[in-house]
């Protein structure tokens, strides 16, 4: 685990709850996404790093070529370093990788997803508020067996693509992976809806 890595560990309260990785969107931090987490599962140890790419200031997990654009090395080093940091902080924190679910907003769900199809044993599961594809390529054969996968978008998002969603979870659904996904009435932003559903999927 760098020392130059920004992030924020508190401790679970709960021992069956499982531990999240809080992964926050553009301009955020590694604070955002707290509320978030807490409504969805009050007892969890929560680890959540802040994205090390500026954009204008505004923090990223990685960088974007333009609106939707991105560069496939650019992002798939970002995600691999993002990897051994969960790796390292898990080692020290004592935090089970097996059980270690993400919650990604965005960029956050962006990263999320990518780490699902490059370094699957990062991963338990994940929920992924509105996704997009930035890596066009299907995970492994079996990576992802066993591993539960929730995608949530807006119906009328401006940012994402409507075919990217069910092409993404398409693509987790390759390496094994148990997705579910789903239109709701909202834009870009998070609301009611996805804490009812998410909330309710983890408790599954």
């Amino acid at each position: 685990m760098k020392p130059s890595s920004l992030h924020l560990f508190q401790p679970g309260t709960d021992p069956a709850a499982p531990p999240l990785l809080l992964l926050h969107g553009t301009g955020g931090n590694e604070r955002d996404l707290l509320p978030l987490a807490r409504t969805l599962s009050p007892g969890s140890a929560i680890l959540s790093p802040r994205g090390d790419v500026s954009e204008h200031g505004a923090h990223r997990f990685f960088a974007r070529l333009s609106e939707g654009v991105f560069d496939p090395a650019e992002v798939t080093a970002r995600t691999h370093a993002l990897a051994d940091f969960i790796a390292a902080a898990s080692a020290h924190y004592f935090i089970e990788l097996a059980r270690l679910t993400a919650i990604g907003f965005s960029n956050g769900a962006n990263i999320a997803a990518t780490l699902l199809l490059l370094r699957p044993a990062s991963l338990s599961a994940a929920v992924l508020l509105r996704p997009m594809i930035v890596l066009d390529q299907p995970a492994a054969p079996n990576s992802l067996a066993g591993k539960r996968v929730l995608l949530l978008n807006g119906d009328a998002d401006p940012m994402v693509p409507l075919d990217h969603p069910p092409r993404l979870a398409a693509l987790l659904r390759a390496g094994g992976a148990d997705a579910t996904q789903q239109f709701l009435p909202a834009s870009h932003q998070l609301t009611a809806a996805d804490f009812s559903a998410a909330k309710s999927w983890l408790a599954r």
